[in-house]
């Protein structure tokens, strides 16, 4: 005993002298101690109490002052200790601050507020974001503070203009949850942006007032009226296109533009990102830096790289508050930040550490981002790219100089498309087959010609000068759309796939994070092997054979086929997210045709491996369904059941309200019913389904 007592703590001492040994390569780490303990808070069951709290900060507060002050051993474990209990409380901290009031109700009717956000919808409508909300007979304390529309109908007469106070009657109803058990969680996205309440408008808006003046709104009015000239100059999508990249308003892009972009793997060139925030500053540094050298006196008497540093940083800043509020931007834009106040201050630009530097500021300012696929993925191909070009720097010797550029961009598209493949794969379900040459092709041009024209033309437009640039801007945009378009046609361009258990993403994170951090080779076949057995128990996921919406106003049944939709329309985006997390590429018309339900609309039933199933939807449902409770069956009912349930499993509009989507999965044991109620927990962003049920 003695002696296995010894063995046991040399072991503990090694593993606590490992990390001793490379204090000095540990910053690339504290991101991921600090992840650790925000995807924590996020994977609760329930809101952590106070106590549970003050437990935690107790417990840091030991865990900081041993770090400063503690043995030297125990220094590195009680720093990571701190950082994942600090990354719980900032997480459930960000969670307070951003709260505001939720509907708890369905509501219609006058509804006056502010625009503050223009943007399109999944219908693909012009969609606007309001608000210093009112709302008809409500009381101030059940108003959402911001609230979004989607205008439907013949809006030709209304232009929306930031500030712009309108007016309009609209359905609103609370964010919903998702839309099935473990799905994407709304309600959640919509707490965080302080968004209370969704819907649609019909009828025409009514403007209540100008556009106020101030300068709230000044990047937003500057964005919307440069991306309207761009527009009008330009014209089409390529115009729509260009206006997204250069202001950030992407409320002129279609759905058939983002479909083609996704189906490429190009969507990331949409929205304003690392990319563009990259050639943006890269262009502009090289501009000052080379037009200094131009000039012989100035470049002998002032520092050309710092000085090319900081007008690249002001540009960075200047595109940031021009593109506005989106996380990716924010994101981009601390990343150049770092890389360029590394050059002035003298130290290394690009390295895990500067990497590591702008997610700690990240994840510290919006925790949430954490669990969002742009966080993700953007420093995992960042990170990859840094580890990737250190062994790119030993090897490009070796090849003739003209072959480097290259061969630089395609490893480059290599490395950042294999980091970020398997993030966006489990996020979006899919995977762009031709993903690779789409970006081969497109990148280029992107820096070539598209970046440094929107740079010219925003320098030449004060004074006149900006018609040539504009032109560059435009056929170089008609060329990325164009290559997004002849990709996405391909056969096999996009592959779908199911989507993966809960635990595969934090899997993928973490030993991702431990094969791009660690150094000994060791270490990175661990992180490899870890990566190999998330993928494995991706393999094995499994999914339910019965779904049901939280309304219960659609139905979608596994069959050999596929799954089975009993609906042909209505309840679009439910079943479009149902199939995609199936790794099924058919809409919802296919599935609907497929053989499995049988009846007339408004009354299906189906054989659930044995077991009866019944569907009932539509006016007078509860009537339909009085001789359906028995004989064991499952029915789904889109109204209110007030009779007994002995001889049935009851899924009824108030039982649904409380459950939200539900899921049965067959097991060996028997079927196992889970709903998203369960899977979501107690959490900040859903407790108004329970006052919506008078709990």
């Amino acid at each position: 005993m003695r002696r296995i007592s010894h063995q046991a703590g040399g072991a503990l001492r090694f593993l606590l002298e490992m990390p001793l040994a490379a204090r000095g390569q540990l910053l690339p780490w504290a991101p991921v101690f600090l992840s650790v303990g925000i995807g924590y808070y996020f994977a609760m069951a329930a809101e952590p109490s106070a106590l549970f709290l003050r437990l935690i900060c107790l417990a840091g507060i030991c865990a900081t002052t041993v770090a400063r002050r503690g043995p030297e051993l125990w220094k590195v474990p009680a720093t990571a200790l701190a950082l994942v209990l600090c990354g719980t409380l900032v997480a459930d901290l960000r969670a307070h601050l951003v709260a505001a009031p939720v509907l708890t109700f369905r509501y219609y009717g006058a509804v006056e507020g502010r625009v503050i956000d223009i943007d399109r919808s999944f219908s693909d409508q012009t969609r606007l974001t309001l608000d210093q909300v009112r709302l008809e007979d409500t009381a101030p304390d059940r108003i959402p503070a911001r609230v979004r529309i989607a205008l439907h109908g013949d809006q030709t007469d209304f232009l929306p203009e930031p500030g712009l106070r309108v007016m309009l009657s609209a359905h609103l109803s609370p964010p919903d949850g998702p839309v099935e058990p473990g799905g994407f969680d709304f309600q959640r996205l919509a707490w965080f942006s302080r968004l209370g309440g969704v819907g649609y408008t019909r009828s025409p808006v009514m403007v209540v007032s100008a556009p106020e003046s101030g300068w709230g709104l000044m990047a937003f009015r500057l964005r919307m009226s440069l991306s309207r000239l761009m527009q009008e100059r330009m014209g089409g999508q390529a115009g729509a296109f260009a206006a997204a990249l250069m202001t950030g308003d992407r409320s002129g892009v279609t759905a058939a533009t983002n479909d083609a972009l996704r189906a490429s793997n190009l969507s990331h060139m949409i929205s304003i990102s690392g990319l563009h925030m990259g050639l943006l500053t890269g262009f502009v540094f090289a501009l000052c830096r080379y037009g200094l050298a131009l000039c012989p006196p100035l470049a002998l008497r002032l520092h050309s790289k710092k000085l090319a540093a900081a007008v690249a940083l002001l540009a960075a800043t200047f595109y940031m508050f021009l593109a506005g509020p989106d996380v990716a931007t924010r994101r981009s834009y601390i990343m150049a930040a770092v890389v360029l106040l590394a050059v002035l201050g003298d130290r290394r630009a690009m390295s895990l550490r500067s990497v590591a530097i702008a997610a700690m500021i990240c994840l510290l300012l919006e925790p949430e981002s954490l669990v969002e696929p742009g966080f993700q993925m953007s420093f995992g191909a960042t990170a990859a790219l840094i580890v990737g070009f250190e062994h790119w720097a030993k090897v490009q010797s070796r090849l003739p100089p003209l072959m480097r550029p290259v061969a630089m961009a395609v490893l480059s598209s290599l490395i950042a498309g294999t980091a970020t493949a398997p993030i966006a794969a489990a996020h979006f379900n899919r995977m762009a087959g031709y993903g690779l040459l789409a970006n081969l092709l497109a990148v280029p041009v992107m820096g070539i010609a598209v970046m440094p024209a929107g740079v010219m033309a925003a320098v030449l437009a004060p004074f006149g000068l900006a018609a040539p640039a504009l032109w560059v801007l435009e056929k170089g945009c008609a060329l990325i759309l164009y290559i997004a378009d002849q990709v996405a046609g391909l056969s096999g361009a996009v592959v779908t796939v199911p989507a993966p258990p809960g635990a595969v993403l934090p899997l993928l994170g973490g030993f991702g994070a431990a094969m791009l951090i660690a150094r000994r080779p060791w270490a990175r076949g661990m992180g490899l092997a870890g990566l190999a057995a998330a993928m494995l128990v991706w393999t094995m996921a499994e999914r339910p054979i019965l779904l049901i919406s939280g309304d219960g106003t659609l139905v979608g049944m596994m069959t050999p086929e596929g799954r089975a939709i009993s609906k042909e329309k209505g309840g679009g985006f439910i079943a479009k997210s149902w199939l995609e997390d199936d790794g099924d590429g058919a809409i919802q018309a296919d599935a609907f045709r497929r053989p499995g339900f049988l009846g007339g609309k408004g009354n299906l039933g189906a054989d659930l491996n044995g077991e009866p199933l019944r569907i009932f939807a539509g006016k007078g449902a509860a009537g339909r369904a009085v001789d359906a409770c028995r004989d064991g069956a499952i029915v789904v009912l889109s109204e209110d059941w007030d009779a007994p349930t002995d001889g049935c499993t009851m899924f009824d509009r108030r039982k649904l309200l409380g459950t939200g989507a539900v899921a049965l999965y067959r097991t060996q044991e028997g079927p196992v019913l889970v709903t998203a109620r369960d899977l979501a927990g107690d959490r900040l962003w859903n407790r108004h389904h329970r006052v919506r049920q008078g709990q």
